[in-house]
């Protein structure tokens, strides 16, 4: 039997999604050389991998977008969020994964499942803190980040969610809206 670790399965993961636009365990074992049992001791299931997958992109293309922010405070908000939703538009292999497995997709980054939308609250919950400034003092960040979020993915994700194209201007003045509440 031959050890794998999550890191490597992640990584592995990850190279498998670019190319294929999905992540087949099966194949995804042999690219690794390990059995799918091994796979399996190390993921609990292709859900929380994709989770993993994603994330990993989410995060790091998230992280660019905060490198690339200029604007201070709410607009500095909403320039990372405009720059994030960009990537992930231009993400071929993330795009076509949605148009393929819709309903995998909504499960892994909605629920728990993937752990997606949790990772998403926690990192915007981290943008409002260092966001704020004298004049915009949010209160309750937990609850800011996670309506913030939701605003986001029901415009990033609508043909996912309701079978058409977003209107991001509404989506941008409703998250403007949420984070002025604060």
């Amino acid at each position: 039997m031959r050890v794998v670790s999550q890191e490597r399965v992640v990584r592995g993961g990850c190279a498998f999604f670019l190319r294929h636009a999905t992540v087949d365990m099966a194949a995804l074992a042999e690219t690794l050389s390990v059995s799918r049992a091994t796979l399996y001791r190390v993921v609990p299931g292709r859900d929380p991998l994709l989770g993993d997958v994603l994330w990993r992109f989410g995060g790091r293309m998230l992280a660019r977008a905060r490198a690339q922010t200029s604007s201070p405070g709410i607009e500095g908000v909403l320039e990372t969020t405009r720059r994030f939703a960009d990537g992930v538009r231009q993400a071929e292999a993330f795009v076509a994964f949605l148009r393929a497995e819709p309903a995998t997709a909504a499960r892994v980054l909605f629920t728990p499942a993937g752990d997606v939308h949790a990772r998403v609250v926690r990192a915007q919950r981290d943008i409002l803190a260092e966001a704020a400034d004298p004049t915009w003092t949010p209160g309750d960040l937990d609850g800011a980040a996670f309506l913030y979020v939701r605003v986001i993915e029901s415009a990033l994700y609508a043909e996912l969610l309701r079978g058409r194209p977003a209107d991001p201007d509404t989506a941008e003045r409703a998250a403007r809206a949420v984070l002025e509440a604060c």
